[in-house]
C-alpha cells in the first residue's frame, strides 16, 4: 500500500523532467540560430573594414608614389637648369614652375604661395611695430653694417704698424724704405676702398668667416629668402651658402623677370618683392643686434622701386622698408616650425626637393 505513492512520485516526476528538456533545449537552439544573423552581420562589418582600409591604404601609397615621381621631376628640372646657359635659364625655368604646380594641385605641397594667397596691403608701420614682431634693433635695419671693413682696416692698420716699427731696426737703407713702404700700404688701401670697393672683397669676406656667428647668419639669412619666397608662391630653383656665394635662385618664369624689366612694375608686385627682399634683413635682425649682411639686399630693394609704376618719396620708401620687414616678421614668427625644419635641411646640404618636403611636413 505505500509503494504506490511512491512509483507516483517518481512517474511524476521523471514526467516533469521529460516535460523541461525539450523545452530549455529548443529556447538553446532558438537562440543560437537567433545569434547567428547576428555574427554574420559583424563577420561582414569587419569585412567591410578591412577591405576600406586596405582600399585608403592602396590609395595613400599609390599618392606617395605620385608625390615621389613628382618631386623627382622637381629635381631633375633644378639639375637641368643648372647646366643650361643664361640665355636658355627663363625657358628651362619654365619646367621648375609647372612642377611645382602640380604638386600643388596633387596636394603635395599646400603651403606653396599660402602668403599670395591670402595678399598683403601696404599700411604705415612705425619702429615700436617692429619690435613687437621680435625686431631687437628697429634702428639698425636699413642701415649698412661696417664690421667686416672695420674689421679689416684695424687688422691692416694694426699689422702694418708692427712691420713699421720693427722694420725701423733694419740695417742702412732697409730702416729707412721699409717703414715708408708698408705705411704706404694703407694708403693704397684706402685710396682703391673710397674708388673701387669690390677689389676688396676677396679680402673682407674672409675677415666674415673669422666671426664666430658668421655661418649662422649666412643660413638663418637665406633660409629666411627660401621660406618667404617659397610662401610668396615662387618656386625656387637652387641655393648656395658658401662663403661669397650666398644666394637664393628664384625661377626666372615664375617671376617674369623679361616683363619686369619691359614695363614698370604695379603696386602689389612692389609689395610682393619687396617683402621677399628685405626676408634675409629681418631674420638677421629677429637674432641680432645689428644686421651684417643686408647691404646687397637693400640694393635689390632700391631696384624694385625704381621700377616702380608709382614713384615713392623718401619717406614713402623708408616706411615700404618697415613695412616689408613688418611683413616678414611676421611669416616667419607664424611660419617658426617650417623655418627651424627649412634652416637644419639647408644646413645638411639637401636638395631643394627635400627642403620643400620639410617645409610642408613641418
Amino acid at each position: 500500500m505505500q509503494a504506490a505513492p511512491s512509483q507516483h512520485c517518481r512517474l511524476h516526476s521523471c514526467r516533469r523532467i521529460l516535460l523541461r528538456t525539450p523545452f530549455r533545449s529548443g529556447l538553446s537552439a532558438l537562440g543560437r540560430r537567433a545569434a547567428l544573423p547576428r555574427q554574420a552581420d559583424a563577420a561582414a562589418t569587419s569585412y567591410r573594414s578591412a577591405q576600406s582600409h586596405r582600399l585608403i591604404c592602396s590609395a595613400e601609397a599609390r599618392t606617395s608614389q605620385d608625390f615621389a615621381k613628382t618631386f623627382e621631376e622637381l629635381s631633375d628640372a633644378c639639375e637641368y637648369l643648372k647646366a643650361v646657359p643664361p640665355s636658355e635659364k627663363y625657358n628651362a625655368s619654365s619646367d621648375v614652375l609647372e612642377a611645382m604646380k602640380a604638386l600643388k594641385e596633387s596636394g603635395a605641397i599646400k603651403k606653396w604661395g599660402k602668403i599670395a594667397d591670402e595678399g598683403v596691403t601696404r599700411r604705415n608701420v612705425f619702429l615700436g611695430e617692429l619690435k613687437k614682431v621680435g625686431i631687437k634693433n628697429p634702428e639698425a635695419v636699413a642701415t649698412p653694417s661696417v664690421r667686416d671693413d672695420a674689421a679689416f682696416l684695424y687688422t691692416l692698420v694694426g699689422v702694418t704698424s708692427v712691420l713699421a716699427v720693427l722694420g725701423g731696426f733694419l740695417p742702412g737703407d732697409w730702416g729707412f724704405f721699409v717703414p715708408y713702404l708698408t705705411g704706404a700700404i694703407v694708403l693704397v688701401v684706402l685710396a682703391v676702398g673710397s674708388t673701387a670697393p669690390g677689389l676688396l672683397q676677396v679680402f673682407t669676406d674672409f675677415f666674415k668667416t673669422l666671426f664666430p656667428d658668421f655661418r649662422e647668419r649666412v643660413l638663418r639669412h637665406e633660409a629666411s629668402h627660401f621660406l618667404i619666397g617659397y610662401l610668396m608662391g615662387v618656386p625656387i630653383t637652387g641655393y648656395s651658402l658658401g662663403i661669397g656665394k650666398e644666394h637664393i635662385d628664384f625661377a626666372e618664369a615664375a617671376l617674369q623677370n623679361r616683363k619686369l624689366m619691359m614695363r614698370p612694375l604695379t603696386d602689389d608686385e612692389v609689395n610682393r618683392l619687396s617683402i621677399m627682399s628685405m626676408a634675409g634683413v629681418t631674420a638677421e635682425a629677429q637674432t641680432f643686434d645689428e644686421v651684417v649682411g643686408q647691404t646687397q639686399d637693400l640694393m635689390d630693394l632700391q631696384r624694385i622701386l625704381r621700377r616702380s609704376e608709382n614713384k615713392l618719396g623718401d619717406q614713402a620708401q623708408q616706411n615700404l622698408t618697415r613695412w616689408a620687414v613688418w611683413q616678414a616678421a611676421i611669416a616667419l614668427r607664424d611660419h617658426e616650425p617650417e623655418y627651424k625644419a627649412l634652416m637644419e635641411a639647408m644646413g645638411q646640404k639637401k636638395s631643394v626637393s627635400e627642403c620643400i618636403q620639410a617645409i610642408e611636413t613641418a
